[in-house]
């Protein structure tokens, strides 16, 4: 029997007041479609009411979101959703709103090294922490790259 993947569509994270805080799109869509779907979803999730299969869950007080086909098990998009939020939590050390939004660079490296045009690409949590400190240490090396100064200041002659 074949293993069945979840391939989503979109994810989104949205605050208990309806706004977006970060959006990842696995499909190409004009950004029209795009609002429409936001809107669409957020009006969906607030009010539970469904015609479309959309998954979510709810962590403290933001609503991850994700939309996926007819034919997709709602449960591994569950657990996909799942994995992000640990991820985060053990990035962020207990995730928060205001995590993602001041650090929304991270939270979507995190979501890249987890999915790739929806699917699950890296199902190791150490694999993932790993690619997520590596990009660490390279942006923390990066301004020295440019510098004409070889070494940072206060390394040289050590």
């Amino acid at each position: 029997m074949p293993v069945q993947s979840s391939r989503s569509s979109y994810l989104i994270l949205l605050s208990r007041q309806g706004k977006v805080r970060l959006a990842k799109w696995f499909t190409t869509l004009s950004p029209k479609e795009k609002a429409k779907i936001v809107k669409d979803v957020s009006q969906l999730v607030l009010s539970r009411r469904t015609h479309q299969k959309v998954v979510y869950r709810r962590y403290a007080s933001l609503f991850f979101i994700a939309g996926c086909s007819a034919t997709d098990n709602e449960l591994i998009s569950l657990e996909i959703v799942h994995r992000y939020v640990e991820q985060m939590d053990k990035y962020y050390g207990n995730v928060c709103e205001l995590d993602i939004i001041f650090n929304f660079q991270k939270a979507y490296f995190i979501l890249d090294e987890l999915l790739l045009a929806g699917e699950m690409q890296e199902s190791s949590k150490k694999n993932v922490l790993r690619c997520i400190s590596q990009q660490d240490s390279l942006e923390d090396i990066e301004p020295f790259l440019h510098s004409p100064y070889p070494f940072p200041p206060g390394e040289l002659g050590r």
